[in-house]
């Protein structure tokens, strides 16, 4: 049978999602934790999103499949759903740096990459240290030009929509660069932190950071609001966008649609855009 596992992380000490060999990282973790609560070492997970090490997690989504009677046989002789009890048990041999929120059955039709609408990030930045709180500097980057936040909307607002992100990308053989952002904007927060939302359909290796990177020169009066556009436009790396350091981002959130639809979803994602789908859009 097929579970879901909703889970958070500060990743500061991961060297991101993906296993990698004699480094620390949250699959392994992760899975890890439930090779020893189910005592079996099949167990493969699916993540709804790879991070890149020091980027944090509060909305992190992934699946597995194991053996149904195994799933039954969780709760052992308590009263407890299965599900239930396989968030106590792996958060009981956890380490605190990771948290399972929450277990859940699903179809065999979730899948949760390729079933997913869309996700949701947020980056914490920060133009005057003396404000920094130092029980956050984990999760806050500090920039030391000062920021101007309806510039940075102005421009990020531009960055909107489907298009190619190719300038904004890492690029990775066989693999699209185009993509749907659904949302990109700033906000200033009362203790004085600027706080970006990003949401889209999915992003490709480094493109949240980019984007960053790409608005905060605006912010700073080193370039017109409609520069980052522009790179958009170009559609290659540009040296004067630098990708921002990885421990201000956060998976805030992967939303899906209602399991009737896990199936028409899953097969939409997988099919590759091309150009002739820009030119759709336009």
């Amino acid at each position: 049978m097929r579970f879901r596992i909703d889970f958070a992380y500060d990743g500061t000490d991961f060297s991101g999602w993906a296993r990698q060999p004699g480094r620390r990282t949250v699959e392994e973790e992760l899975t890890g934790a439930l090779t020893r609560v189910l005592r079996r070492d099949d167990v493969r997970l699916t993540v709804a999103g790879r991070t890149d090490a020091g980027v944090h997690a509060r909305g992190g989504v992934c699946h597995g499949d194991i053996d149904a009677d195994a799933w039954a046989a969780l709760p052992g002789r308590s009263e407890r759903a299965p599900a239930q009890a396989l968030v106590t048990r792996l958060n009981g041999v956890l380490a605190g740096d990771v948290v399972v929120k929450a277990a859940s059955e699903q179809p065999a039709s979730f899948d949760s990459r390729f079933s997913a609408l869309k996700r949701r990030y947020s980056y914490r930045l920060l133009d005057d240290a003396a404000r920094l709180d130092p029980l956050r500097r984990r999760d806050t980057v500090v920039v030391k030009r000062n920021l101007d936040v309806d510039a940075m909307n102005a421009a990020s607002a531009l960055l909107v929509g489907l298009h190619d992100f190719a300038a904004y990308c890492k690029p990775r053989e066989g693999a699209t660069t185009i993509r749907t952002l659904l949302d990109y904007a700033w906000t200033r927060e009362a203790d004085g932190v600027l706080t970006a939302r990003l949401e889209a359909d999915a992003f490709c290796h480094s493109m949240v950071r980019a984007l960053i990177g790409g608005v905060v020169p605006v912010g700073e009066g080193r370039r017109p609001i409609d520069w980052p556009a522009q790179v958009l436009t170009a559609g290659r790396r540009d040296p004067g966008v630098v990708v921002m350091p990885p421990h201000g981002l956060c998976l805030e959130e992967v939303s899906y649609p209602s399991p009737d639809q896990f199936a028409a979803r899953d097969a939409a994602s997988r099919v590759m855009r091309s150009a002739a789908d820009l030119d759709g859009a336009t």
